[in-house]
């Protein structure tokens, strides 16, 4: 069954079994307050049929007197103490034919013996009147049905209407492979518009997103590529020369070497963007951030004999994962490394709500269009840079998901021929 038969199915029948009871308590209701109103006005008659009866003489016609209070297609009977019926006034209505209520009481009798008086009130209008309340109610719940019918099939367009759009799009989506977008209609802010608003940012997002995996799988096939002709062509020019000439030997299995190497930097540094893509186990931590920063700056010092200063004034402690935050260090020193000359200092200070790190080179500098695009997979600020330092082109993208696990922002600053500061700023509470 479908989706629009069953919403068009299940709000007919809800509408038309509210509107059914709905008569159906009116029906009773009706009947209860009719059938009380009739006892309460024979119990009034009763009353004031009593209070004549007790003024009355022997010698007055008391049949007369009872006939005067007797209810409309009613009768009055008279029970003696003995219970046997001393006096009888009624209609034409034979009772025993028609629905009646009673009502009992006592009283005293013009002779002063003390009597039972019952009054009996037909309720045959009642009845007649309540036939044709009940055949109004029909009448009202079949003329009713029509316009529920009628919401209904609105309402299940009304929703579903959206829904097909949303269906009709997916649809195209799948087989012309490209990203479709339902045309929005109105600006209206009901939860249907808000789905199709939601569906169209989903795909922008996704064809952002495929274009970007497009564009990663290109710039990586590219990037291998170039390491594995280099390796292929020394290795050819290996085995046509390299038995018979030492030097075309040695510079071919070097070039081999440096290529493999590239490649194999390459590779693992893939792997570490896609493992940063999943949500790391982080083991937060209180760190002594000036061990951190001077051990640090010591093992790039040794690795790469360059000068690496960490300044004296750096705040005491900070709350994070200590190995993912060396990591980052690295990736960041090592950068300034590369595309710099002379020293590297790491100045930290600190506020309320965070603690600031900056990494400052005095190389080259980032020309200012380049800065919001440093950390995007394989950018490249210069080709012929990247070539001499060796650089993939992913190390900043590994930092960005590194700092983004751990709550980091970065801030990078520039000045072209002068250098730059590539700034963490780390809050204090993980």
């Amino acid at each position: 069954m479908k989706l629009k038969t069953k919403i068009h199915l299940l709000t007919t029948l809800l509408m038309l079994v509210i509107l059914v009871a709905t008569n159906i308590g009116v029906y009773f209701l009706y009947e209860e307050l009719a059938y009380d109103t009739e006892y309460k006005q024979l119990q009034h008659r009763g009353d004031e049929l009593s209070t004549a009866l007790s003024k009355l003489e022997v010698q007055t016609n008391i049949q007369q007197v009872i006939r005067a209070y007797m209810p409309t297609d009613g009768a009055v009977h008279v029970y003696d103490e003995g219970q046997n019926l001393k006096m009888k006034v009624q209609a034409t209505l034979e009772m025993s034919d028609a629905k009646y209520i009673t009502f009992e009481m006592p009283a005293i009798w013009p002779d002063g013996t003390v009597v039972e008086i019952e009054l009996v009130q037909s309720m045959e209008e009642v009845a007649r009147t309540m036939s044709l309340l009940k055949i109004i109610l029909i009448l009202v719940t079949l003329l009713a049905a029509i316009p529920i019918l009628l919401a209904s099939l609105a309402l299940s367009r009304l929703i579903l209407q959206p829904l097909e759009r949303l269906s009709t799009t997916m649809k195209k989506s799948a087989d012309t492979g490209k990203y479709e977008k339902i045309e929005l209609t109105d600006k209206g802010k009901d939860e249907l518009t808000e789905i199709s608003r939601t569906f169209n940012g989903m795909m922008e997002k996704l064809e952002l997103h495929y274009q970007k995996q497009q564009q990663f799988v290109s710039n990586a096939s590219h990037e291998l590529k170039t390491p594995i002709t280099v390796i292929e062509s020394y290795a050819k020019l290996l085995l046509r020369r390299g038995f018979d000439n030492e030097a075309v030997a040695k510079e071919s299995l070097q070039a081999i070497a440096n290529e493999s190497a590239r490649m194999h930097e390459m590779v693992l540094q893939l792997l570490e963007l896609a493992k940063n893509k999943e949500q790391l186990d982080i083991q937060w931590e209180q760190i002594e951030l000036a061990s951190l920063l001077e051990n640090t700056a010591t093992q790039m010092q040794q690795a790469y004999h360059r000068p690496f200063i960490v300044d004296e004034a750096v705040p005491s402690h900070i709350y994070s994962d200590e190995k993912m935050l060396k990591q980052l260090l690295f990736i960041l020193l090592d950068n300034a490394r590369k595309y710099s000359e002379g020293e590297i200092r790491i100045h930290a200070s600190e506020n309320n709500q965070h603690v600031f790190v900056t990494i400052q080179d005095c190389g080259d500098g980032i020309p200012e269009e380049h800065l919001p695009h440093l950390f995007e997979r394989f950018y490249r600020v210069g080709e012929d840079r990247n070539r001499k330092t060796g650089g993939t082109g992913l190390g900043l993208a590994i930092a960005k998901e590194l700092a983004n696990q751990l709550l980091i922002k970065i801030e990078v600053e520039s000045v072209v021929g002068k250098g730059s500061n590539f700034t963490l700023c780390i809050p204090k509470e993980g």
